[in-house]
Order: structure tokens, then sequence, then C-alpha cells
């Protein structure tokens, strides 16, 4: 199966022309592409097999027949189709046999197995095999219109379906029963799926940043954390919102108030062209400023897009520029064992002019009678 290169109007071809440039930087011939993540990004093609090879001037995608008709609807001109009846290695060993002015070829070093590392050097000698890390993370970090739109779509079914979750709740539900509950109301509201396991984290268990839910009752003066998000065309939203069950202590209001400013600040602060630590000490300065800056252990985001953590990051360690484009989460928490936890986490859109937050639900500290 073979198709021609993408219309110019397609994004793909946008993604094609930066990956070509990327190439010349990197001094390569081609790359080839192991993570699904950048292979549906390149592509569109979203199966759970499959290799690209990318040259300056194709994309050839490798798959198997499974995906035969699949790959039709969703690649149409973006790359050559090959699909394969047995090994995608031994399918890549002709088409690199086909391409007489590749030699110096790259790989994903993140993301490729050992043992196919080991094919790479025992069947395909011929090749320079040079290793590589983040040629394509670095270039999906800039999303384009398309993609803001998935995201947003992403974040508006996991508002609705917090909405949902947040009218049942109730004293005497454990949290695994919540859990299911939001990922049922996740459905419904359309999204394909979890980019992770729904965090719902109760009590003292709220001071544990991605606990796993249990088998713990809800109880009345309860912290109740939940950190979730929806998929929509592969694209991910990542939400928590902090509520508590009953009437809110003095205690309780006075640390939310604090996670709440913190991530105001750092939502209006971060833009493109401010490093990564530099964003994250807006938020943690603030917090430590008031004197929970032990508390606030983790970074303050991440970049989102077809895979719920992808760069950007945001942390002290972070000494990378934010490009324009990127969508990035800004989730300060403050977690106190045998207390709870707080944390409140939002999307946001980097842009030229600033940040847009792209997440609306409501961040006031929410009493669920």
């Amino acid at each position: 199966m073979t198709a021609g290169r993408p219309a110019s109007s397609d994004p793909r071809s946008v993604r094609l022309g930066a990956l070509r440039d990327a190439l010349a930087t990197a001094d390569l011939d081609a790359l080839l592409v192991s993570s699904l993540a950048s292979i549906r990004w390149l592509t569109g093609f979203s199966g759970s097999s499959g290799l690209v090879v990318a040259t300056a001037k194709e994309l050839v995608l490798l798959t198997d027949f499974r995906y035969a008709t699949q790959v039709e609807s969703e690649v149409g001109g973006a790359a050559r189709v090959v699909i394969v009846s047995q090994s995608l290695w031994t399918a890549l060993w002709e088409v690199l046999g086909g391409m007489s002015t590749v030699q110096r070829v790259g790989f994903e070093s993140m993301h490729l197995l050992h043992r196919d590392f080991q094919r790479l050097l025992e069947q395909g000698g011929r090749w320079q095999w040079r290793p590589t890390t983040d040629v394509l993370e670095l270039l999906r970090e800039r999303k384009d219109a398309t993609e803001v739109a998935a995201i947003r779509r992403a974040i508006g079914m996991a508002e609705q379906a917090l909405a949902v979750v947040l009218e049942s709740l109730a004293p005497g539900l454990t949290e695994t029963q919540v859990a299911g509950r939001l990922e049922a109301a996740l459905r419904d509201a359309g999204s394909e799926g979890f980019p992770f396991p729904s965090i719902v984290a109760s009590g003292e268990r709220s001071a544990l940043p991605h606990a796993r839910a249990g088998d713990r009752r809800l109880a009345v003066g309860d912290l109740v954390l939940l950190d979730f998000g929806a998929i929509a065309d592969g694209y991910c939203s990542d939400i928590t919102r902090t509520v508590v069950l009953g009437r809110a202590s003095p205690e309780q209001v006075d640390v939310y108030e604090i996670v709440r400013e913190a991530n105001a600040r750092a939502a209006a602060a971060v833009r493109p062209g401010m490093r990564g630590m530099d964003a994250d000490a807006v938020a943690r300065e603030y917090i430590d400023a008031r004197g929970f800056g032990e508390a606030f252990g983790h970074s303050l985001g991440h970049g989102i897009g077809l895979e719920v953590h992808e760069g950007p990051r945001l942390a002290r360690t972070a000494d990378g520029v934010l490009p324009p484009g990127a969508v990035v989460t800004i989730e300060p928490g403050i977690y106190r064992p045998g207390w709870g936890g707080i944390r409140i986490e939002d999307d946001v859109l980097l842009t030229e002019e600033g940040s847009v937050v792209l997440s609306g639900f409501r961040r006031d500290l929410l009493e669920i009678a």
C-alpha cells in the first residue's frame, strides 16, 4: 500500500517539515521512529504496532494486517504505508535497502527496546546507527491549532465528569467507588480512555500526591483529592481539584487558599521564553514564604499532549526554555502526613502574548454537603 505526501493544509505536512530541519541539524539521513505517540503525531496512525522511517523526503509507515483498514482512514497521504506479513524488522531492512542515499540513521534511544537495538546491530550492519534523544519530543512540545482544539475537548470532558461525580460524593463511599464513578462519567462524556488511573485520595491519604484509590471510606470533614483526565482524538487533559466533604475547618480553608493563590500566580506568570525552573519558582517561593515549602515536594508541572507527561518540564531543575504553543499543567500542592493534602491543577496554553488557562472548573473551596 502506498500513498503520496500530505496536502499542504494538513498539519502533518508542517510537522514533516520541522522534522526535516531537525534531521539536517542532527546530520542524519533518516530517523527510525518507534515511539507510538510520535508515530501518531507524524502520520495519524493510532495502532499499537508500527515503525516509521522518516527522511527529508518522506515518511514510511510499517504495520501489520490487523491495521490494514484502519491505516487507510487514519494516515491518508501522510505516509507511504507498508503492510507486512511477517516481522516489522524484516520489512524495515527491505525499506531501508531501497533508500540508496540513506546511510546515517538515528534511533530513539529512550524508546527502543534493548532486544530491538540488538536487531539493529545484528541485521542492520550496512547502516550507521546513531542514538538520538528528544528529536521528536521537542517538536511535539509546540502544539498546533488542531492539537489545542483536541486538548480543549479533553478538558471539557474531564470537567463534565467532575461535575457529575461531585453531585454524588457522600460519606461511606470508598475511594475506589468514587474512582469508578469518575471513570464512568469520563466515558459518558466521550473520553476515549484514561491518560492514567484516576487518583481519588481522602482524609489523611490525600497527603499522598500519587495515591491509588483504595478501600478507605469517605467521612465528613475529609479532604478529597481527585486527579484525573480525559482523552480526545488521542490528546490528554490532566486536572486536579480538592474538595471538603462537609464543613471545612479553618485550617483547611487557610491551606487551600495558599495553594489556590500559588496556582493563580503561576498560571498568570508562565509564558514562552521563561525557563521551566523560573515558572516553578513562582509557585514555590510563594508557598515557601507562607511556611509550607517543605510540604511542596514535587514539580510545578509538565507538558501534555498525546502523552499525559511530556515536555516541557516545569521543575526546580528544568533549565529548558518554554516554547510558544506548549500546553502545560500548573499543579502546586501542600501535603502534610497525618493531616492530608491539597492540590489544584489546571491546563495552560502558552502563547506569544502570555498564558491562557484552558481549564475553567471553579477553584474556590467546595464544601460538599
